[in-house]
């Protein structure tokens, strides 16, 4: 079976390994989150793996890097809705912390891609 280019990426295994984990958070959520945070939260992670995919395959390097930030604006916007869900007591100061360090990492590694997509421009 072919692989595309933008399987290979870590950043785009990343983002799928943090989509993982926010849909298993979410599954604990109240009901009344169903079309409030637990969908937020679902679109939003998801957005980070898509844009990097449709991104990878766009021709321009400046392409691809606008593609790459609005993956880690959504990856932002991840974070505040992490961070709102715990302010609902949704979520465990400890299960922040370790999306903080997951949001971390991946949030350097865009910023590196980033940055050597718009070097190599």
């Amino acid at each position: 079976m072919y692989t595309y280019s933008f399987e290979k990426l870590e950043i785009w295994q990343l983002s799928r390994e943090l989509v993982k984990n926010i849909y298993q958070v979410t599954t604990d959520f109240p009901d009344s989150e169903k079309f409030g945070l637990t969908n937020q939260l679902r679109r939003a992670s998801v957005s980070i793996s898509s844009n990097i995919a449709e991104g990878n395959g766009r021709n321009s390097k400046k392409d691809k890097a606008r593609f790459i930030e609005i993956a880690y604006s959504s990856l932002l916007e991840v974070l505040n809705q992490l961070i709102l869900s715990k302010d609902l007591n949704f979520i465990s100061d400890i299960i922040l912390s370790d999306f903080r360090i997951q949001i971390n990492e991946l949030s350097n590694k865009l910023n590196a891609f980033h940055k050597n997509l718009l070097i190599v421009s």
